[in-house]
Order: structure tokens, then sequence, then C-alpha cells
């Protein structure tokens, strides 16, 4: 994995695109998220939103909560919430000091440069989940997608799967969809 830091803003614009597009009438059409309708992944991305902005800070009594097995809930204000979440957490990894030393994320420790990785995976993992749910066009920012397969790309050969069974993808796949496969999901879900 690559200690470089990665500026998450423009993959941070994606998603609060996305979730501007998506209408009322879509909040309950399923996800590539196990369990999820589009409304929990909503309420999930402002939940993590807080979370990972905690893990830059390292303020490790709010980034290791744990998020449990309830459904995350969608707060009623999310569409204003939302932006201003991600604008959060985007000014708080943009600090240098949050990509040194150790944090937690998840109740874990991990370093800080881990911790922006999983940052940047979790915004476009969620971005083409959200998009794929409400059938929305999808390009994530180049340099965020590479650092989301720098992630999850596994080491060595053998089973990965750090957010669930690897998908395999042909190596030919576009780029994209190979960095879906190794998140444990399917590049061609349809709802």
């Amino acid at each position: 994995m690559s200690d470089a830091t990665v500026d998450i803003g423009p993959q941070a614009r994606i998603v609060a695109h996305l979730a501007h597009g998506v209408r009322e009438d879509q909040l309950d059409l399923p996800t590539p998220c196990p369990d999820y309708t589009v409304r929990h992944l909503l309420g999930h991305i402002v939940g993590l939103c807080a979370g990972l902005r905690a893990t830059a800070r390292k303020e490790s009594e709010k980034s290791g909560q744990n998020p449990g097995s309830a459904l995350p809930e969608l707060p009623a204000d999310w569409r204003s919430a939302l932006p201003g979440a991600l604008d959060a957490l985007v000014e708080a990894w943009a600090e240098p000091a949050a990509w040194e030393g150790m944090t937690q994320a998840g109740g874990i420790d991990l370093p800080g440069s881990v911790g922006g990785l999983v940052t940047a995976d979790e915004l476009v993992v969620h971005g083409w989940d959200l998009a794929r749910a409400t059938g929305q066009e999808y390009a994530p920012d180049e340099a965020a997608l590479r650092a989301a397969h720098a992630l999850l790309a596994p080491e060595e050969e053998g089973p990965a799967g750090l957010f669930g069974p690897v998908v395999p993808v042909p190596d030919e796949a576009p780029f994209l969809d190979r960095v879906i496969g190794l998140s444990g999901r399917d590049p061609h879900w349809k709802a």
C-alpha cells in the first residue's frame, strides 16, 4: 500500500453530486450492499463521514465506535447534512497530520495513511453503489480509485477480501470493475 496522501475532495464532490441526483422515489430501491436500500446506504455514508473525519483527527473515542448490525438511519435533513459532512471529511483529510502516526477506524488501530486509503475506498465503492442503485453515470476520481485499489489489492496471491469475498474479474476488465470486484461486489450488479 502506498503511504502517499490522496486529495479526497474530488471523489467527495462526486458522491455529493450522486446523492443530489437521488429522487425521493428511489430511497427504497435495493443497492449492491447486502440488506441496504438507497436510504440505508445514504445513512451509512453520512455516518461514515463522521467516523472517518474522527479517524483523520485521531479522535479514537468517536472513530472507534462499531456501527453494529442495525441498519443506518437516514437523517431527515440528509440533503443538506450529507454535503456538509462530506466537506468536513475533506477538510479533516486535507491536514497532513491526518496521514501521519496511528489512529483508529471502526475500533481497529491503523496507520493514518491506511485510514486515508480506507476513506478514499469508502467514497469510491459507495459512490459506485449509489450510482448503480439509482441508474446514474459514474466515473470516480482517478486518484481515489487508485487509492482504493492500493487498499484492496492483495499483496500476495491467495484470498483477500477486506470487505467480503473477492469477486473474480478478468485482468482485462476496466480498472473500476477490478476494484469493485476486490471490494466483494459484482461489477455487473443491477437492481
